[in-house]
């Protein structure tokens, strides 16, 4: 079975047509990468399978289950957490309260989910920041704190939008390593992100939009040299990032 599966799915706002008719499937354990120019669904398609908004058509599954209509908090509850592209944490509360609110979903009693806290901030690095105010981060922090919050309600599939975005190469390795592990531990992962070799290093299997369509869907190499992404997407710059 799949953990995650998309049929014929479209979203309309007005007379844009931001996604349509995709279909895609990921299975338990997969990294998939979801990857496309400025204003290709990607978001869109997130907001749809996270419930924060509904399809015009099609089906959206979760382990065998449809969650169209599912509120966002329940959708969570089934095992599926997100991150968001702009990190808007809690400013004034600390970086332990930040993620004690995401871990009160699957633990209400307040000293477990403090306890489930503790653990997910220094999985993530940020034991050293545990006291200190989210306001106090700096960008990296805070994407490792936005990752912490999703965490901390223990996803079986973690959709992840630009992570990655602004950090220097030497943060954008240690989140890939960070990544890795989480994986390594059973959580299936569905990242958007624009830093190419960083997608294509980590994804097992790739599939590219344009214009709310999938045009591609392939291993990494494969998607690097594809005639049709090169010319929507990547450009010639990028047609070796797999291979570096």
């Amino acid at each position: 079975m799949s953990l995650l599966e998309l049929r014929a799915v479209s979203k309309r706002f007005g007379g844009l047509q931001a996604v349509h008719g995709l279909s895609l499937e990921m299975a338990p354990g997969e990294i998939l990468g979801l990857i496309g120019p400025n204003g290709a669904g990607k978001t869109t398609i997130f907001n749809l399978i996270s419930g924060f908004l509904g399809p015009n058509a099609g089906e959206i599954r979760f382990d065998g289950r449809s969650v169209i209509g599912l509120k966002p908090h329940a959708i969570c509850l089934l095992g599926l957490a997100r991150t968001f592209q702009i990190v808007r944490p809690f400013p004034h509360l600390s970086v332990l309260a930040n993620v004690r609110v995401g871990a009160l979903a699957r633990h209400p009693r307040a000293a477990d989910a403090l306890d489930r806290a503790r653990a997910v901030v220094e999985r993530v690095g940020l034991g050293d920041k545990a006291a200190a105010p989210a306001s106090s981060l700096t960008l990296s922090e805070r994407k490792r704190l936005e990752l912490a919050r999703a965490l901390a309600t223990e996803p079986r599939l973690l959709l992840l939008d630009e992570v990655m975005a602004g950090l220097t190469a030497t943060e954008t390795e240690a989140m890939l390593t960070l990544l890795r592990r989480i994986h390594e531990v059973g959580v299936s992962l569905l990242l958007i992100e624009h830093n190419m070799r960083a997608v294509m290093s980590l994804s097992q299997r790739i599939v590219v939009l344009s214009f709310g369509e999938k045009i591609a869907e392939g291993a990494p190499s494969a998607i690097a040299s594809d005639p049709k992404v090169i010319e929507a997407y990547l450009g010639e710059e990028y047609v070796h990032a797999a291979q570096d």
